[in-house]
């Protein structure tokens, strides 16, 4: 089974994420922070990365450049969240590791169609 952090903290978003996410049949993790979500990094690295742009103890593309970092980091897929549409701040996210991006709200069918796009759906 693959294993997917969400990364939120909005306990809302991380219950809807982790019930969308399980249906598809990930195990899922849940962090509400990006430091919370980087010491669960370093325990185990998952295959998929569900984060939140906009985090209270760091900015989201501050947590994409430190997992990349890590050893192992390369490995899991990113898609980061968020309720912006700057275009400036989506490819910034791209071009430091990010593999793709879903606007917030989101649903289940929103969801299944980006992993699909991206190569990730189990």
């Amino acid at each position: 089974m693959k294993h997917c952090l969400v990364v939120d903290d909005s306990r809302v978003i991380r219950t809807i994420a982790r019930r969308i996410l399980e249906g598809l049949s990930y195990s899922v993790d849940e962090a509400e922070d990006g430091m919370a979500g980087l010491r669960a990094c370093r325990e185990k690295m998952p295959d998929l990365i569900f984060l939140d742009w906009n985090l209270p103890s760091m900015k989201g593309l501050d947590f994409i450049k430190s997992v990349r970092g890590q050893q192992g980091g390369g490995r899991p897929v990113i898609l980061f969240c968020t309720t912006e549409s700057d275009p400036d701040e989506i490819a910034g996210a791209i071009a430091a590791g990010a593999n793709e991006y879903l606007l917030k709200p989101f649903d289940g069918t929103a969801v299944r169609d980006k992993l699909a796009e991206i190569g990730v759906l189990v």
